[in-house]
């Protein structure tokens, strides 16, 4: 991770924003867990987006209930969602209070604690593949439910927060379909990645009764 990043926190005006500017300004920067074992930072390098009630790939696209309220607002929180009865995913709400939008953190290179990772991804067998999907970053950095509402521009102790980072070059943004979304959602080209950085996760096109953010 570059030694020159700016560790300036991100404001809540950054995720105040319509989803799809907000998805691909989070390529570069830096999500910080902080738990009492110690600090993990995490350079975002993949993410995709989902943009609630408009969005047949969306959580939140049937309206509001217990388990997605949190998409509904305010901007800056974390939504976390429990999948396939064995992992958790983290997704960062943005856009205006009561309209549902959020982005899927799919994928990171881990600078800080490391180790820490480590253990908790043990079947990882380089630190690139540490945090390679969005239930392996989630393993990564111990995200569960008890994090979900977690407001990540609440300062340096919170839980979660984001630093500005070192965002790349625009022409080494790439965007794609979302991985395992189908129906009328698969065409949407909402899922960004940084070119060539070996932490990007494998796409797979969709996996029945699959749905994300």
């Amino acid at each position: 991770m570059n030694k020159g990043t700016d560790r300036t926190p991100l404001t809540r005006e950054f995720f105040d924003r319509p989803v799809l500017d907000v998805a691909p300004d989070l390529l570069g920067r830096i999500l910080v867990r902080s738990t009492d074992e110690g600090r993990i930072e995490l350079r975002l390098t993949e993410v995709e987006a989902y943009a609630g009630e408009v969005d047949p790939g969306s959580h939140a696209f049937r309206g509001r209930t217990p388990r997605n309220s949190v998409m509904f607002g305010p901007p800056g929180h974390s939504y976390v969602y429990f999948t396939y009865g064995m992992w958790h995913c983290l997704n960062l709400v943005c856009g205006p209070e009561g309209m549902a939008s959020g982005v899927l953190l799919r994928a990171g290179e881990i600078g800080v604690g490391a180790e820490m990772a480590r253990k908790r991804r043990f079947s990882a067998r380089h630190d690139r593949e540490l945090a390679k999907g969005p239930a392996r970053l989630a393993t990564a950095l111990d995200v569960d439910r008890a994090l979900d509402g977690s407001d990540v521009i609440a300062g340096p102790k919170a839980a979660l927060s984001v630093l500005r980072g070192t965002p790349p070059p625009r022409d080494q943004v790439r965007s794609g379909p979302r991985t395992g979304v189908g129906g009328d959602g698969s065409h949407q080209p909402w899922r960004f990645w940084i070119d060539g950085d070996p932490t990007v996760s494998p796409y797979r096109a969709h996996a029945p009764r699959r749905r994300s953010t």
